[in-house]
């Protein structure tokens, strides 16, 4: 298995885990996540924040249907099954991983809900 792909089933394993310390070690310093319908998080300091403090999604898992590797990027589809602000919900998810080295730098998400 390519490093990159283990490294984005770890961020998956860790955040169903909610093993944050973990996700935020596979991240660079200077990572940017960029999300539907919000603005960007920009530095690993305000991506600890919206782990910790705003991530309205918990108590979930990601089932990872594929795995695509492109270069520099992992591309993640699958389905997410858990809670949004306190309601069940399951929905379909892409996710787009940017590496610079052994750290993700870049993250895109997409989902078939909108905002997430």
């Amino acid at each position: 298995m390519d490093s990159r792909e283990r490294l984005v089933r770890r961020y998956y394993e860790a955040i169903d885990e909610e093993e944050y310390d973990g996700v935020f070690d596979l991240f660079s310093d200077d990572v940017v996540y960029h999300r539907p319908g919000r603005s960007s998080i920009e530095g690993i300091e305000a991506f600890e924040e919206f782990y910790l403090d705003e991530r309205s999604l918990e108590d979930g898992t990601h089932d990872m249907e594929d795995v695509l590797l492109a270069g520099d990027t992992a591309i993640v589809r699958g389905r997410f099954t858990g809670r949004q602000n306190g309601e069940k919900v399951e929905f379909g998810f892409v996710d787009l991983h940017e590496f610079e080295g052994e750290e993700i730098q870049r993250r895109w998400t997409y989902t078939d809900r909108g905002e997430v």
